[in-house]
Parts: structure tokens; sequence; C-alpha cells
């Protein structure tokens, strides 16, 4: 057991503060605690008025995604080990604070949606299922892994400068059906993705794919998006 100071931008938007300030908590920690395990005990013993996310605890779900020490993760990922003796928590960037680390995440929501992220094929049923290659299925396996943490986007410069910009966790997902075999709306969506606010705001800077939590090559992802709308141009 060890001593650990954990600074949290807090924000009560019904509280005195005008503006959002950080408050230290000094706790007992274990090495393999995560920094979860370190919200939860301060939210559970120490200040019940503590706001965050969180749902399964196992990197899943996607819930609890945040800045730690600076840097978007997942607070149920990140060992206290790994992170130090004083730990400053704060949340997501680009999206309104509603209070204390949970983040508005509507609009993030709604850009996910724009880009059809089902999947969309009119022909008549099989009799068991539409049946892939494993070839196929390689070929847009990396992106079925998004959790829609909103890591990615939220790391994003050209996110945080224009909240019109569709993000990288959107392209990622518009990508896991564009190139899905099964599917008969690629073009759909590459339309939808090909103006200023799509894929071409984004100026690979890689900071998706270094804060991606399931290590998804988002940048390449983006990528092969824009040579597909290039090639579908030049066909």
């Amino acid at each position: 057991m060890a001593k650990a100071t954990i600074r949290i931008l807090r924000y009560n938007p019904e509280g005195d503060a005008a503006a959002p300030a950080h408050q230290d908590f000094a706790i007992d920690v274990e090495p393999t605690d995560r920094v979860l395990d370190a919200l939860n005990h301060i939210k559970w013993y120490v200040d019940g008025t503590l706001t965050f996310r969180r749902s399964c605890a196992h990197g899943i779900c996607g819930s609890d995604a945040m800045r730690i020490n600076g840097v978007n993760r997942l607070a149920c990922k990140v060992l206290m080990r790994d992170v130090g003796s004083r730990v400053t928590v704060e949340p997501l960037m680009g999206f309104r604070v509603i209070k204390d680390l949970v983040v508005d995440m509507d609009a993030f929501f709604a850009q996910y949606r724009s880009v059809l992220p089902y999947l969309i094929n009119d022909s008549r049923p099989p009799e068991r299922e539409r049946l892939q290659s494993p070839e196929d299925r390689e070929r847009f396996d990396d992106t079925t892994k998004c959790i829609l943490c909103a890591a990615c986007t939220t790391s994003c410069p050209s996110y945080w400068a224009n909240e019109e910009f569709v993000g990288p966790a959107a392209i990622v997902n518009a990508h896991r059906f564009i190139f899905d075999s099964r599917d008969s709306a690629p073009g759909e969506r590459l339309e939808i993705l090909n103006n200023r606010e799509g894929v071409w705001r984004c100026r690979t800077i890689f900071n998706c794919s270094e804060a991606c939590p399931r290590e998804i090559k988002v940048t390449k992802a983006i990528g092969e998006v824009k040579r597909a709308i290039l090639y579908r141009q030049s066909t």
C-alpha cells in the first residue's frame, strides 16, 4: 500500500464555482490498482459527489474514457504503478462538460449515426447466413474493434477546432462497413464522407491511433477511406 494524490478537474454547473477547478485527494492505493479503482474509492469513501462514467471495468464498454496525466486513456486499463504517485484526471477535450468527468456525447453519437454504421443489404437473405471468406473478413477486421469510447475523436486537433468534423471514430465505423463484402452501400457512405467535414478534415496527425485503447490503426483506416473515395471518382 502506498500514498497517492489524485488531482481531479471538478466542475458542478449547479455549484458556486464559475469555472472548473482542480481538487486533490490523498488516498492509499496498491500498485496493481487501476485509476478506476482510485476514483471509485474517492466516490465511495471520500466524496460521493464525484461524478464519472464507468460500467464493465474491463476495457470493453468504453464508458470511462478520460484524460489521465494529459493522455486519453480508459481508467479501467491504467494501473497506478504506471502513472506514479501523483495523477491528474480530467474530462475528455472537445466535448461540453456536464459535471466533473462526465461529458456530453450527443454530438459524438450523432456523427457516428450519420455514417450509417450498420449492414445494408437489400437482397434476399440466404437460408442461413451471408458467408464471407477469411480474406474478406480480414479486410475490415481491425475497425470492428471500436468501442465508441471517443478517445480518438477527442485527441484530434481538427475536432477541437471544428465540432462539425465527423471525427475519427465515425470514420472508423464507416470503414468497417465500406469494406465489408456483404454490404451494398459503400458508395453511399463514401459520398457522406467526401466533404470538408468528412475525411478531408483529417490532417494525418496520428493522435487518434496513439489514443485508441484497442490499438486500432485509426489513421490507416482514414487513409484507406480517402483512397476509396479517390478511386471511386476516377472510375
